[in-house]
């Protein structure tokens, strides 16, 4: 599995921990840091969310772990997104329960609330339980079949109910569109790595008519 980690600018200094703490929880895969650091141009939690949804609709990324000062509005804005299914996981059963049960593709942490070194061990805590086990298992285990059909449902109407990602992205704010092809990081990356060859074909289109 190929895991990416990004998150809003506003929170550029925990980058380092976010990224050494996946690679830590998240051994056997590859995790790849697109910031934003201090070096990279400024990203909102809105604009971040359209570039989660360009590496999980390119197929570029598998999964996605990104986060704000409080995880909820990143949360939100990933899940308008098409092909995201993202978590809002502020603890290590929420991180374990969203993986096990909603088996998504993107979590958000909270980073910016309160966050003292008690914040740093409840980030590692809760990585290495959200990594813990393969996903999509169920839970409780009584309940396993019922659950996975639950979000296998939950998939289906969403995907339903959403246009595509090229779409979306081309209705789009100038301010959000330009920002995430301005990070040639997660641009470049797409193109070289994407799987989804109609996305890739759409990128490189609409860098060629900036």
């Amino acid at each position: 599995m190929v895991i990416a980690v990004i998150q809003a600018s506003s929170q550029s200094g925990k980058n380092k921990l976010i990224f050494e703490a996946v690679k830590s929880a998240a051994k056997g895969h590859t995790v790849i840091n697109f910031g934003r650091t201090e070096n990279d141009s400024k990203s909102s939690y809105i604009q971040v969310s359209a570039a989660v949804g360009l590496l999980l609709a390119s197929g570029s990324a598998d999964f996605v772990v990104t986060g704000c000062s409080s995880g909820q509005g990143m949360m939100l804005a990933c899940n308008n997104m098409p092909t995201v299914l993202c978590g809002y996981i502020p603890t290590p059963m929420d991180a374990y329960l969203f993986a096990q049960i909603n088996n998504g593709n993107a979590v958000s942490l909270p980073l910016g609330e309160e966050y003292t070194y008690a914040g740093e061990r409840n980030l590692r805590d809760t990585l290495d339980k959200l990594f813990s086990e393969p996903f999509g298992q169920g839970y409780p285990k009584s309940e396993v079949e019922r659950k996975m059909q639950d979000t296998s449902m939950l998939k289906k109407i969403r995907k339903q109910s959403q246009v595509s990602f090229t779409q979306l992205f081309d209705t789009l704010d100038e301010s959000i569109a330009e920002n995430v092809l301005d990070m040639t990081d997660v641009t470049d990356y797409v193109i070289k790595n994407g799987r989804n060859e109609q996305v890739k074909a759409w990128l490189k289109e609409r860098l060629k008519n900036r």
